[in-house]
């Protein structure tokens, strides 16, 4: 049997007694507000939320601050001109002539705002970050947030990504969406987490042949299995494409999270002298050859680093031969960013406070 969710019971409860509650006070509110029915009692509030809160692009984590905004927008949306007046401006006067009427209006955007939690109080990538590429040339692979093919290339349908129903950058989320072919209406579809990390490990970074990559695919692998909601862990995003689709590119990062909650990035990189400073042919260069191409291979190395942080700003933590010798040190670095902290944001109580002048 399927546990239920706690946090999710919780809200269908309060739902629930909060629409209890309106029922119980509809009759009067109609009655002072002249309003015919409770559908249209309910449209003339529920209507203007678009209006006086940015859905779109605000995160909004409770139903105070939900209230809080929606009652800023309609202040902002009231006519200064006494002698002028719009729809805005009669829809205040019904409300402020009732008390009831007002707290019916407060009950119902919180209810609408518990209807729609999970929508409202996540933060969404912005529309350029809602993609990423990973993958070898021959073997690339995109993953977005709300894919669909469109005139021969894959994109993100906008209005679906404040949608989104799995965390951002999750196991969830990739096997929600699937793993996307560039340049084909065709999804490569997960049907388990076991089949997602069989290929995450024997597809994508398989074909990196690095040893440090491989040891730490089976690490996250094991940990995801054990983990009590594997759903909810983030990512460890393999080879992640610096130019995106594009066929060229100059980079892949080895490693990449990003916090589906705050959408902060962090990358790992892994650099041992044998593949990212080693020097050939040394018997046939001088000091100065060597130093020159030595400084040259650190500063290309940097400049992928800067490359990474200027364009996506993720900073990356980069493992040296040093570091390399015990893998589980490195994976208990990478653990810390596989448990991010829920962000917390200050409630705003001062757009509730005397908005009616009613009392």
């Amino acid at each position: 049997m399927v546990s239920m969710d706690p946090n999710k019971t919780a809200i269908n409860n309060r739902i629930s007694n909060m629409s209890t509650q309106l029922r119980d006070i509809l009759p009067e509110v109609l009655l002072s507000t002249g309003y015919k029915s409770e559908l249209s009692l309910n449209a003339h509030i529920g209507s203007k939320v678009a209006t006086f809160v940015d859905v779109k692009n605000d995160i909004i984590y409770s139903p105070s601050d939900f209230v809080a905004k929606y009652f800023q927008g309609f202040k902002k949306c009231l006519s200064t001109n006494a002698n002028y007046k719009t729809n805005f401006d009669d829809l205040y006067d019904v409300f402020n002539q009732s008390k009831l009427a007002q707290e019916y209006m407060i009950q119902f955007l919180q209810r609408s705002y518990l209807k729609r939690y999970n929508e409202f109080s996540k933060k969404r990538p912005a529309i350029e970050e809602a993609e990423i590429w990973i993958g070898q040339n021959a073997s690339d692979y995109g993953l977005l947030v709300s894919p669909r093919f469109c005139s021969g290339n894959w994109e993100n349908d906008k209005s679906e990504i404040r949608r989104f129903k799995s965390k951002y950058w999750s196991i969830g989320h990739v096997i929600s969406t699937g793993l996307v072919i560039p340049g084909k209406d065709k999804i490569y579809s997960f049907f388990s987490i076991q089949d997602y990390l069989n290929f995450f490990e024997n597809v994508i970074v398989r074909q990196s042949k690095s040893k440090y990559q491989t040891n730490i695919a089976a690490s996250y692998s094991n940990y995801v299995l054990n983990a009590k909601d594997p759903l909810l862990i983030p990512l460890l995003i393999p080879e992640l494409r610096y130019a995106g689709r594009e066929a060229k590119h100059k980079y892949r990062l080895d490693f990449c999270i990003i916090d589906g909650v705050t959408m902060e990035r962090i990358g790992f990189e892994f650099s041992p002298s044998s593949s990212h400073t080693v020097i050939s042919g040394t018997k046939n260069k001088t000091q100065k050859q060597i130093n020159v191409e030595a400084a040259t291979n650190f500063e290309n190395e940097m400049e992928k680093q800067k490359s990474y942080f200027k364009r996506f700003g993720i900073f990356s933590l980069i493992y040296t031969d040093r570091d390399l010798k015990d893998m589980n040190c490195v994976f208990n670095d990478i653990k810390k960013y596989l448990s991010p902290t829920e962000s917390q944001k200050a409630l705003n109580f001062h757009a509730l406070d005397n908005f009616f002048t009613t009392t």
